[in-house]
């Protein structure tokens, strides 16, 4: 307490707000966030309005599942609130692998939906959950896409 001296009662009230604005309704957090980027995109090209819409879902899923009601147990609770957090980056990364066309981006995606899985595991053996069965990414390239790959790996070969 004698680190904070005087400016102990501001802190309080600060932290008072933010508990009760977590206790609120979750969806409200994610109208809001969904009303700010769906604001914000209204310039977007008709090109680039899938990605943000699909990437807009993925942030505001995140924020309703991260609006968890407290157990008592913080270990829980911590992976209660970072499972959807590490689900919404593999839907974020899965919209850079359905409309993104830099190859270097969409590597860095693949490898976020593995390790953000990985970590997802980690996290729910370390509190004892039980494992869902695994779900495989599906391939989100065009059959065009595959074709191009097919072709310039036969031609490199």
């Amino acid at each position: 307490m004698a680190f904070f001296g005087n400016n102990i009662r501001p802190l309080l009230l600060v932290g008072a707000i933010f508990l009760a604005s977590c206790s609120a309704e979750p969806r409200s957090l994610a109208d809001y966030i969904g009303a700010l980027c769906t604001t914000s995109f209204r310039s977007a090209s008709p090109e680039e309005a899938p990605y943000l819409a699909e990437n807009v879902g993925a942030m505001t899923k995140m924020m309703i599942d991260m609006g968890i009601r407290p157990t008592g147990d913080v270990d829980r609770d911590f992976v209660a609130m970072m499972t959807p957090h590490h689900q919404g980056a593999i839907e974020m990364a899965l919209a850079e692998l359905h409309h993104g066309r830099n190859e270097r981006l969409r590597r860095m995606a693949q490898e976020i939906i593995i390790t953000q899985q990985q970590e997802i595991v980690a996290m729910r053996l370390a509190v004892g959950e039980p494992l869902s069965p695994p779900v495989a990414s599906p391939d989100r390239s065009s059959p065009a896409e595959r074709a191009d790959a097919s072709d310039r790996y036969h031609s490199a070969n």
